[in-house]
């Protein structure tokens, strides 16, 4: 057989060996799972809780498994609380909010960076500098605009807000996304007649899906869970959100653990489903927003 022949065969077998795991690699390993694990025991006593009879919830030593165990806990807990209104309230809330807010944060990341004007890299600065403010410092100064306007008690400032582009965070990711994608795209369209708008909603938005998923995970993640905001607009019991009517199992004298930890795990649920969904989109656009910029 020639030496050609040799090289050939050596090049077939090659490809089906694999390396065997080092130790170092199957430490590494043994770190993360137990890193997982430990991550996992707030949720696993949170389902645990949600199954216990009531006054058996801080039972020491812990009781991971409930003996006996109450399923009826889930369906009681979504009755004796109005959960149903207020899941409503919180999906028009985050469905709205979400996207109109990822569409103006794309119109703005695509503005800083794909278009020229006087001033560009200063007000994307102002833009980021707003993420060192916590959002309770402009807290009150927004309740008094929003109280003159007669907002109060609405959804609008929970959703306005945040679907003007008020998210400086998925700006900046949209416009470090937009910088890896060649400009020469943009230039083929402008000869075709294609202008700024149509380059953005035509050619920019379909090569951004992954960090226009990242940027709608995030937002659904911020408005499900919100709890200040809408405790401060929102005084109607009927326009509760799902935050706030968790926190109605807390009473002045008795905190009922078990129907609590039960809303809150049918609660999770639909976060879970969203970030399994979509984290391939999730992982890829947080890696390629630092590609350039």
């Amino acid at each position: 057989m020639s030496a050609v022949g040799k090289l050939g065969e050596v090049a077939q077998v090659r490809p089906t060996m694999r390396r065997p795991v080092g130790v170092g690699r199957l430490a590494l390993y043994g770190v993360f799972m137990i890193g997982s694990l430990v991550y996992l025991v707030p949720f696993a006593w949170m389902v645990s809780t949600s199954l216990k009879l009531s006054g058996r919830e801080l039972t020491m030593p812990p009781e991971w498994i409930p003996n006996p165990i109450v399923w009826s806990n889930y369906p009681y807990a979504m009755t004796v609380v109005p959960m149903l209104l207020f899941v409503q309230n919180t999906l028009f809330i985050t469905v709205t909010a979400t996207v109109f807010g990822t569409l103006t944060a794309s119109l703005a990341g695509y503005a800083f960076a794909r278009l020229q004007f006087p001033g560009r890299n200063l007000w994307f600065s102002l833009c980021l500098a707003t993420l060192i403010l916590p959002s309770v410092v402009t807290l009150i100064p927004e309740f008094l605009i929003f109280r003159q306007i007669g907002w109060v008690n609405t959804f609008w400032p929970l959703i306005v807000p945040w679907g003007l582009g008020g998210n400086a965070f998925a700006v900046f990711l949209f416009r470090q996304y937009a910088l890896t994608i060649p400009l020469d795209l943009d230039e083929a369209a402008r000869v075709d007649g294609a202008g700024a708008f149509r380059i953005w909603w035509s050619i920019l938005l379909p090569l951004a899906r992954p960090v226009l998923a990242t940027i709608a995970i995030l937002s659904v993640i911020h408005h499900w869970n919100d709890f200040l905001r809408p405790l401060v607009y929102l005084n109607s019991n009927t326009m509760r959100t799902v935050a706030l009517g968790l926190a109605l199992f807390k009473s002045e004298y008795l905190v009922e653990w078990n129907l609590m930890m039960a809303a809150a795990t049918l609660m999770l649920i639909p976060i879970l489903v969203l970030f399994f969904v979509a984290q391939r989109y999730f992982v890829q656009g947080i890696v390629m927003t630092g590609i350039k910029g």
